[in-house]
């Protein structure tokens, strides 16, 4: 991650020199957020800063006008939830430099009206990617060979679909993390998105009374084929098909959807790796499982997006047309 010298998010000069603070303080201070949230903050502060160098305008301090003036800018050609990130880079790195409260421009009522002017002109809905349903798994079974990349690739997709894992959690998976019972499988999840405080949770993955489409079975699988004891539970091979020790990118997940998509007839380009956590979710919606169950399995703290993805499941179920359709 290259940033700007004014990014203060990273290598903050006011904790870095800060002598009263101890080498183990200013270490654990630089991690109180997580790294993709950093790569995301640092390219939205450098946009924004090389839009004040273009316009010959200050960005750190920054004024609440220069924020607007780039903010509508951007809008011209961005989504709302994408203007509405940058808002929050620019807020976070003006607090890093100490400019907090009525001090942060960011927080400007002229800054909050224009995000209104935005979101009320484009709107906030995303497109998102297309969901692998239950039914959708059932196509993809039939695409996997016997070979040890098959073996792999289906154990993370089924697991990913029944476990409803984000991909870093997917790939961050240990074989330590693992205990299997006569009921089926379960994961621990030491840190995620939504617990940043690593708290830990365990994910249950009971067995599927169909072999075809079972994760614990998959998994049970791939371990005795790549004689996998210790370590990274899903891992990429040398060109040469030798399994490597380390473990898998999370942008592998996505590749490995869209393959297995394209393979079954599906345009890849409408999958990503969040097409197993949205399929989870909708699949369950659409068999009538509440709103609370479905986020003890996906750990969503807010119920906002759970409900999202019931609507989107029930979208034909609850359609009036069905009623109508029968008189």
């Amino acid at each position: 991650m290259r940033a700007k010298k004014n990014f203060l998010l990273v290598k903050n000069q006011r904790i870095e020199q800060n002598e009263r603070l101890s080498e183990k303080a200013k270490a654990r201070l630089g991690k109180s957020k997580a790294d993709n949230t950093l790569k995301a903050y640092c390219a939205d502060w450098s946009d924004f800063s090389d839009w004040c160098r273009y316009h010959g305008e200050r960005d750190l301090p920054a004024r609440p006008e220069t924020i607007v003036n780039y903010l509508n800018d951007l809008a011209d050609d961005a989504k709302a939830n994408t203007v509405a990130r940058r808002v929050t880079a620019i807020s976070e790195n003006h607090m890093a430099a100490g400019y907090t409260g009525k001090n942060n421009p960011a927080k400007d009522a002229l800054v909050r009206t224009a995000m209104e002017a935005i979101r009320r002109e484009k709107g906030t809905f995303q497109q998102g990617k297309a969901p692998i349903l239950m039914e959708t798994l059932y196509v993809l079974a039939d695409c996997f060979g016997d070979d040890i990349i098959s073996l792999r690739d289906r154990a993370l997709i089924f697991l990913g679909f029944a476990g409803a894992f984000r991909r870093s959690e997917l790939v961050a998976i240990q074989v330590e993390h693992l205990t299997f019972t006569t009921q089926g499988l379960v994961i621990l999840v030491p840190q995620s998105k939504s617990d940043q405080l690593g708290r830990g949770t365990e994910i249950a993955v009971p067995y599927a009374p169909d072999p075809e489409v079972c994760a614990v079975r998959a998994v049970r699988a791939w371990l005795q084929a790549a004689d996998i004891h210790t370590g990274p539970l899903f891992r990429p091979f040398t060109r040469s098909h030798t399994l490597r020790d380390s473990q898998l990118t999370d942008k592998s997940v996505a590749l490995i959807v869209k393959k297995y998509a394209a393979l079954a007839g599906f345009n890849p380009a409408s999958f990503a790796g969040h097409s197993l956590r949205r399929g989870f979710a909708t699949s369950a919606a659409q068999h009538d499982v509440d709103a609370l169950t479905i986020m003890r399995q996906t750990r969503h703290h807010s119920e906002k997006m759970v409900h999202r993805y019931i609507e989107q499941g029930n979208i034909f179920k609850e359609n009036p047309l069905n009623k109508m359709y029968k008189k």
